[in-house]
């Protein structure tokens, strides 16, 4: 029987339309068995305040994403750009989940991250800011192939579906080196 890891996906968009949340079904579509994906949602999280869990009385929100993410094997994060950086939905997450001081949920787990924009360079800087974080928190990002999508607003049919042939050809590549680094740096 073959190892089975599960993936948390983080998307970082909270439109209801995001080009990320449709990139991010797309992918997990195109990902081998080895992996099993639960998305999980970071719009809802209270902002990070270190009194909270100085005092003994974190938010419930904040106990249910660290149990979660402590549970899952791999991370996927899908990353639009705002101002040359990460969404706030995402840096609150990486706050909330390496707090309390040594105790965070994201130590050693493997991540990729995939940025995606309608814009031609596809999100690159954020995509780099949230790599940084990542590489701060001990988390082995997939160095190849990147995955910078812009023009991400043609790829898409009217129902969501990814309807671009070489972004399906990339995105199955990406999805089985993504399965591959896992499977080498998941420590359980």
């Amino acid at each position: 029987m073959s190892t089975i890891f599960t993936v948390a996906v983080i998307v970082g968009s909270l439109r209801k339309d995001s080009l990320n949340r449709k990139m991010a079904r797309a992918l997990v579509e195109l990902a081998p068995p080895a992996l099993r994906f639960e998305f999980v949602e970071v719009g809802g999280l209270p902002l990070y305040n270190q009194d909270l869990d100085d005092e003994g009385t974190p938010p419930a929100a904040w106990a249910d994403f660290r149990k979660t993410i402590k549970g899952v094997d791999a991370l996927l994060f899908l990353t639009p750009e705002y101002n040359r950086s990460m969404p706030a939905t995402i840096k609150n997450a990486l706050d909330v989940g390496s707090r309390p001081y040594g105790s965070s949920v994201w130590n050693g787990k493997p991540a990729a991250v995939v940025s995606v924009s309608p814009g031609n360079i596809g999100g690159f800087g954020a995509n780099h800011h949230l790599r940084q974080s990542l590489v701060f928190l001990n988390m082995p990002p997939l160095q190849q192939p990147e995955a910078y999508i812009g023009g991400a607003d043609k790829l898409f049919g009217p129902d969501g579906a990814l309807t671009d042939a070489s972004m399906r050809e990339f995105g199955a590549k990406f999805m089985n080196a993504f399965a591959g680094w896992v499977a080498t740096n998941v420590k359980r």
